[in-house]
């Protein structure tokens, strides 16, 4: 235990330690004069048409209070609603107004705009200058296409207007380029004003200063003698860079700080953009709402003197360490582990820790608007499953690499003890509609069996053609007298149901049960050597692990064999640790009065063999388990019957939740802790693949809402995760496969590619098995049993949605060819690496046609040697 608290201070220390190196601070030089000007809106749009209450009047009154504390002048860009009231709330605080007027297409608005402005100019002494429309050729508001001649004449109309009733001074407000492009604009004005804004033209943070000042040098050799104001500078607290253009808290501070005496010190002209940060102002991207000196609260983003650093870092440090701290005690809990174990799970959940806590406080750091609100609490919730299945799989890589080695595991032969007597054993092979020929194989290896005492019950159900059963039946009267064989007609609760009538002909003297598919050849140390394990009297079941025979096949078997082994080298090795296994209806050895004491087979899920050794369990016996083969059987024939078979196994997994998640609380009898959470963290697995492909979903959804929309990308907290989980997962299975199964890198990325081809089937039972409870069991094709359907492509939905993320993934990085913001490619990666799941669907449908096709057989997927004639009952049962 003194290992295991040395891991977690360790871990936490280094999250405290990644914090403090993250702080982002500086010292720029300090501010001693007052800012000259600074744009001020007071409301948004809404301003110029919202009712003009007492509460709005008090609001910009406080507005302007603010405002003082740092600059006398304010800029204006309406004229009209609400901002007419500034100049009057801001004459009686001694503060100067440039009053402005927003032109657009409308012309009666115009016409409000000039007369409400000129009527202030005449009424309001702090009135300094009208600013007659603001960028409108950057808008080119009255021109069509990039012809900016109808803007420039009638934007002149204007001005000539104005500054023949102004008795203030008139200009226009536009970048510094359109008055070099446009020196005609200069004879119409009293002064330039120029806006130059070095993050809207990908300047870097530490090059925004300089290139400012060569602007204002370049106007000012371009028209000498004339007033030249720098109308707009301003850097962005938060946002999406623009190139290098990278928009942070210090960098706006360092940036305002020095372009201020740099200002002072060339006795230049200028308002800073601007006052307030405007939070509906999302026509500018990310970026818009950042802009101020003030944050929309009014308080003050950074002084003008003293150091800059970032106010919220150590809120978010400390709901990092925290949230760390949790996630820890969670993973490791009460287990004794090795200390590399240990160490490997606390920084992983301490680096996990961090990445919520910048989730979490996302929206205090943030104006988010609807969509944005919805779009985060979705990824928030998200979040947690991800982060769940993300630190288990890295606490199971830890626990298989660097963690103890498996102590519970059955040697090759276990050896029993000198008073043993070997009991007979009832091997039971349960079969519908099977291929004849290779149920026969699976019982001439059984009758090779080296064991004293045992019997063989093929029990063929709901199979009513002849052509199927004929031959076995056959068969098994030339085995001899061992062998016995039931065929059972019209049976109700698939396997499960046809295994339970059967138990009414098994021996009564066998006390041992043995499961067995139809296409398994069994070694014939089988029984001898596994059945002393039940010497144990707290064994109710030993399984041994699943093989097969012909992975070699094709690539599409070799690939699906290889994803198999990882489950039984791996999965199951750990959970015998835990006393927590897996029973599946193969391979399998039941103790006959434990399963009777249970209740015997349920017909509740279609997964019966996994329910039942759950029961056995919850009724305090034990499992064991071998890594020894003893047994092969065939693959699936098809990608479909591969699809097929892992849909029935992850909606059991869903039936057997319904049934059993209430044994899963602490206070539940039964399980310990240690089975519980591994059962809980088995079926996490199933649910994670629906979160994979719902997220995938809700960000294909998105891309459209980015492109036609313009709405916010996804932020960095909700896509990293969806990449950390991936490289985790390669991780899981490169470290795990490597160690324990043991197979070339080219078979270990046919099980990755296998494992990945099966998300949406999994997601797609999950989702059934939340809303139904009653799906029909179906067969897995293998063995020559499986004809190509004619429905529709096993891969259509898949091929769809990869290809989609794949178009959507290319969009965006055709969008952000320009300004090249990180969290856009981000973005784009994740749909990429949302897309290999799906994609990997037809990677495998490939392989497993292009086998067909070699064989000279392109329509049929296997051969069929039998067709059956009618429908099976059991299709109908319930």
């Amino acid at each position: 235990m003194r290992n295991i608290f040395l891991a977690i201070v360790i871990g936490a220390l280094l999250q405290a330690w990644a914090w403090f190196e993250s702080y982002d601070t500086s010292d720029p030089p300090e501010v001693t004069n007052r800012v000259q000007s600074v744009s001020l809106d007071v409301g948004g749009p809404k301003a110029a048409t919202s009712p003009i209450t007492q509460s709005e009047l008090d609001r910009v009154a406080g507005m302007l209070d603010r405002v003082k504390t740092v600059s006398s002048t304010v800029r204006l860009y309406a004229s009209t609603g609400l901002v007419a009231e500034v100049p009057r709330l801001a004459n009686e605080r001694d503060i100067a107004v440039v009053l402005g007027i927003w032109l657009g297409r409308d012309e009666q608005n115009n016409r409000r705009e000039i007369e409400s402005a000129l009527y202030l100019a005449n009424h309001y002494p702090n009135v300094r200058a009208i600013v007659v429309g603001n960028e409108t050729l950057v808008r080119n508001e009255w021109g069509i296409g990039e012809d900016e001649t109808a803007s420039v004449t009638e934007l002149t109309k204007y001005l000539r207007e104005l500054r023949r009733r102004s008795r203030v001074p008139i200009t226009t407000g536009e970048t510094w380029d359109n008055w070099i492009d446009h020196p005609e604009l200069v004879r119409e004005v009293d002064f330039i004003s120029a806006h130059i804004l070095p993050y809207w033209e990908f300047i870097p943070a530490d090059g925004a200063i300089e290139f400012t000042m060569d602007k204002y040098d370049r106007l000012k050799k371009a028209f000498p003698g004339k007033r030249i104001v720098i109308m707009e500078f301003g850097w962005p607290s938060q946002g999406y860079n623009r190139q290098r253009s990278v928009p942070t808290a210090t960098n706006q501070a360092e940036l305002i700080r020095g372009f201020l005496i740099e200002a002072d010190r060339r006795d230049a002209e200028y308002n800073l953009m601007e006052a307030y940060d405007q939070p509906w102002k999302t026509n500018e991207g990310t970026v818009g709402p950042y802009w101020g000196l003030f944050d929309a609260s009014g308080k003050a983003k950074f002084m003008l003197q003293g150091e800059v650093k970032d106010q919220n870092h150590g809120r978010t440090a400390a709901i990092g360490l925290i949230l760390g701290a949790l996630l820890t005690a969670i993973a490791i809990g009460r287990r004794r582990t090795a200390f590399g174990h240990a160490l490997a799970v606390s920084l992983s959940a301490q680096a996990l820790g961090a990445g919520m806590a910048l989730a979490l406080v996302y929206p205090f750091d943030n104006y988010l608007n609807t969509g944005s609100t919805i779009a985060w609490v979705i990824g928030f919730i998200l979040m947690f499953p991800l982060t769940a299945m993300t630190l288990l799989k890295i606490d199971e890589v830890a626990e298989v690499t660097v963690g103890n080695r498996p102590i519970r595991l059955l040697p090759h032969h276990v050896k029993p003890p000198a008073s043993f007597h070997y009991p007979k054993v009832s091997v039971q092979v349960p079969a519908y509609r099977e291929n004849p020929a290779m149920l026969n194989e699976t019982l001439s290896s059984l009758a090779k069996l080296d064991y004293p005492d045992y019997e063989v019950m093929v029990i063929i159900n709901n199979t009513p053609d002849e052509a199927h059963w004929g031959p076995v039946e056959k068969h098994c009267r030339t085995l001899g007298p061992r062998f016995k064989f039931l065929n059972l007609q019209d049976v109700k609760g698939f396997k499960a149901g046809a295994l339970t009538l059967a138990m009414e002909e098994v021996s009564p003297d066998a006390t041992i049960l043995a499961l067995i598919d139809a296409d398994y050849v069994v070694d014939k140390d089988w029984l001898k050597d596994l059945v002393p394990a039940f010497a144990d009297p707290k064994i109710a079941f030993v399984q041994a692990p699943q093989d097969h025979r012909d992975g070699p096949e094709s690539a599409f078997k070799t690939a699906i064999n290889s994803e198999y082994a990882g489950f039984f080298d791996i999965g199951m090795v750990q959970r015998n640790e835990r006393n927590a296994l897996i029973a599946h209806g193969t391979m399998l050895l039941i103790r006959r009065s434990s399963f009777d004491e249970v209740g015997g087979w349920s017909t509740a899920t279609i997964t019966e063999d996994t329910e039942l050794g759950l029961r056995l369990l919850e009724a305090g016996y034990e499992g064991t388990y071998t890594a020894r083969r003893y047994g092969w059987g065939l693959l699936p024939d098809t990608f479909e019957a591969f699809k097929t078979q892992r849909h029935r196994w992850a909606y059991g997994a869903m039936q057997i939740i319904r049934k059993h998640a209430a044994f899963m609380t602490p206070s539940a009898p039964g399980l310990n802790y240690r089975q519980k959470s591994q059962y809980i963290a088995g079926w996490s697995y199933w649910i994670s693949d629906a979160f994979g492909v719902l997220t995938a979903f809700l960000n294909l959804f998105w891309v459209p809402m980015i492109i036609w929309a313009e709405l916010m990308i996804p932020m960095l907290p909700f896509t990293v995760p969806i990449l950390v989980a991936f490289g985790v997962n390669l991780l899981h299975c490169g470290m795990l496969y490597i160690t324990r199964v043991k197979i070339p890198p080219h078979r270990i990325l046919g099980a990755a590619a296998a494992a990945m081809s099966l998300q949406f089937t999994v997601a797609h039972a999950v989702g059934r098995g939340l809303i139904s409870d009653a799906l029909p069991f179906k067969v897995t094709a293998k063995g020559g049993g499986g004809k190509k359907g004619k429905g529709p492509s096993p891969i259509r939905v898949e091929s769809i949605v990869g290809v989609l993320l794949l178009v959507g993934a290319g969009a965006l990085f055709y969008m952000n060819k320009e300004n090249q913001a990180t969290e856009m490619y981000v973005f784009a990666v994740t749909l990429i690496v949302q897309s290999l799941p799906f994609l990997a669907a037809p990677l495998l449908y490939g392989l497993e046609r292009a086998h067909a096709h070699s064989k000279g057989n392109p329509d049929d997927t296997a051969a069929q040697p039998i067709e059956p004639e009618t429908p099976a009952p059991e299709a109908k049962a319930a």
